[in-house]
């Protein structure tokens, strides 16, 4: 490298804490580095597909997009070269010397000390360059981005230690070769059987060709009266093609194996865990596309954060158009990763004209009515492998699934036949809404659930307490997410849905008519106290009442009718958004010796007020002023 013409890089930090451990530790699995590399030389041959439809003058005099791999024995080096969209000199030292919101914190967070399971997560974080080190000390790339002068070419030069050197080179060809200095410990990577049958394995299902230099078999002739002489392979000027290069989901199903498609998944999505289920179809009718979608057995570190994607490639006819195509999926399946190859879109087409197009429209609700199919297919297999990828599912994106209760009307009931829930009688969250509805009791008329932010909080909520006595079960329902979403179910398959902390308790036949005439008497033994705790707490309450539904609580809090829960409207204000003034209902149990003491109380102010204080705290927040609570509480203490 020219002295005067090089220049020389620090890593970003964590870039750097990721080399050392590549370089030091990711060893379990160290023939993933190919199928990284390639990966990326397949990609960039994409983008240049997809720029070249507007720029056709990007191809050059080289049209036929490849990806080539040469072993270089004598120099133990390999090189993998493409002839794609390459990088400029800025986009270098951008791109390969800083990982920007690829996470590679996240990364780092995620790391088990299990070799295996974190050489596992180099590609899923965006950061496969890098495994290049694990059998190369130093790695040279060479690249021209397409449509620049070949004098504008660059070397990127590392050592995988704290720096990198760049310098500008002439590059006749665009693209970018990528050479591996191996280690001495990792020249095995020159055996060309080894080669081809790790590219056969990890990267067959790459629809460019992946070439290597021919060899053909050479007999040395011997002279007339000698033994034969032993012949060897040779390697040629000419290229061959070592991958079917044909686009898995171009086949038909009955031509590719289970194998096949878990190879594709782990090639476009860089995860090295199967895939829990896919689904494989084209689609005919108005709007032809052929779709071949995926569940992942987990869920990306950022799926609740802006910077999450919809893991959807987008391709017509068979031309790669875009990454991340998230209108082609609603938001609440976001974490579905796969292809859709469409016969009727544009070839130019941009984010902002399939935010417009009918066809976008329909390949989104197909897809969405494919996914819910394919989930609702493992959650009624009697299989017990489906059955514990149902499981896996649920464990890493119910959260995300909830969504679609308040964004997908059309799917709202088919999203709704796929939760599961904890109950008052079971803590595991198995329950779907028809096996609670097989479990009603004789005369109960609604489905009963209850929020809270913990299972413990939900099972110890007051508002529990007579649905217990009466052995009537309750969904615990315990994600941030369930809050929000219930707000748009009211029933299931024609039964209500009711949450027992809004409104009145009502049971219905459940509830005899002594306990309703109990009621009755109690409201109206209590009735000056009820109108005394109603001015006493008229800042705080919008209504206080005797309830029949606490059996070992003094009061609970109940949000009225139309109104946001308490749970929901700290969620608002935690995600800084404005929240419209509410204020609950207290209702209080009249057979509790607390609420007894009110009746004549000379300290009824401080007591009513703790028992109000008490009733937020049971419901998971905090009294508005918890010092004076606690000044309450020494007062009454000390009386």
């Amino acid at each position: 490298m020219s002295e005067a013409n090089a220049q020389k890089h620090s890593f970003q930090a964590e870039v750097a804490q990721l080399l050392h451990l590549v370089t030091h530790s990711l060893y379990s699995n160290p023939e993933i580095f190919l199928r990284e590399l390639i990966s990326n030389a397949s990609d960039a041959c994409d983008k240049l597909r997809f720029e070249g439809i507007n720029h056709p003058e990007y191809y050059e005099n080289d049209p036929e997009l490849h990806v080539r791999v040469t072993l270089d024995e004598e120099n133990k080096r390999i090189i993998i070269s493409d002839n794609g969209i390459g990088l400029t000199e800025a986009e270098a030292i951008e791109h390969l010397g800083t990982i920007a919101k690829s996470g590679t914190k996240d990364f780092m967070s995620k790391l088990s000390g299990d070799q295996k399971a974190d050489a596992q997560l180099i590609g899923q974080f965006g950061v496969g360059f890098y495994s290049g080190f694990i059998v190369a000390d130093k790695i040279t790339v060479e690249s021209r981005r397409a449509g620049v002068d070949a004098s504008q070419g660059v070397r990127w030069v590392s050592q995988g230690t704290g720096e990198f050197e760049t310098e500008t080179i002439d590059k006749p060809s665009r693209g970018t070769d990528i050479i591996l200095h191996l280690r001495e410990d990792a020249t095995e990577y020159l055996n060309r059987f080894k080669v081809k049958q790790i590219i056969n394995k990890y990267s067959d299902h790459i629809s460019l060709p992946i070439e290597m230099p021919k060899q053909v078999w050479q007999q040395e002739e011997a002279a007339e009266g000698e033994e034969a002489k032993p012949g060897q392979y040779v390697t040629t000027d000419e290229w061959e093609a070592i991958n079917s290069a044909s686009a898995l989901w171009t086949r038909n199903k009955s031509e590719v194996t289970e194998e096949q498609y878990q190879e594709f998944y782990k090639n476009l999505t860089h995860d090295f865990a199967n895939p829990l289920a896919w689904a494989h179809n084209r689609v005919e009718g108005s709007t032809e596309y052929t779709q071949l979608l995926y569940i992942p057995s987990k869920a990306p570190s950022n799926i609740f954060t802006r910077e999450a994607k919809a893991g959807i490639k987008l391709y017509v006819k068979r031309v790669f158009i875009m990454d991340d195509a998230d209108n082609l999926i609603p938001n609440y399946l976001r974490f579905v990763q796969g292809i859709v190859d469409s016969a009727d879109l544009p070839l130019n087409v941009s984010r902002e004209l399939l935010q417009e197009s009918r066809d976008v429209k329909t390949i989104r609700e197909g897809n969405a009515r494919r996914i819910l199919t394919m989930l609702d297919g493992l959650a009624k297999s009697e299989d017990e492998k489906d059955q514990d990828n149902f499981k896996t599912f649920y464990r890493e994106f119910a959260s995300v699934l909830k969504e679609g209760l308040g964004e997908d009307v059309a799917n709202r009931e088919r999203i709704l036949k796929l939760l599961r829930f904890a109950t008052s009688n079971n803590d595991d969250v198995s329950t779907s809404l028809s096996d609670y509805k097989a479990r009603m009791k004789e005369g109960q008329k609604a489905i009963y659930y209850v929020t809270a932010e913990s299972l413990n909080a939900a099972k110890n909520s007051p508002q529990l307490e007579l649905f217990k006595k009466k052995d009537i079960e309750v969904l615990l329902m315990t994600e941030r997410v369930d809050e929000w979403a219930m707000e748009f179910v009211h029933e299931f398959d024609g039964t209500a849905l009711q949450n027992v902390a809004k409104g009145a308790v009502d049971l219905g036949d459940l509830q005899d008519a002594e306990e309703k005439q109990a009621l009755e008497q109690a409201a109206e033994e209590f009735k000056p106290v009820v109108e005394q705790l109603s001015s006493s707490l008229k800042d705080k309450t919008q209504e206080v009442r005797v309830t029949t539904r606490l059996v070992d609580s003094p009061a609970c809090l109940v949000t009225p009718e139309g109104q946001l829960s308490p749970q929901l409207l700290r969620m608002l204000k935690d995600a800084g958004q404005a929240v419209p003034e509410s204020k609950p209902i207290l209702e209080i149990n009249p057979s509790h010796p607390l609420v007894k003491k009110l009746q004549g109380s000379s300290q009824f102010d401080d007591l009513a007020n703790v028992i109000f204080d008490q009733a937020v705290i049971a419901e998971g927040g905090l009294p508005e002023d918890p010092a004076e609570y606690v000044k309450r509480i020494n007062n009454l203490l000390l009386a």
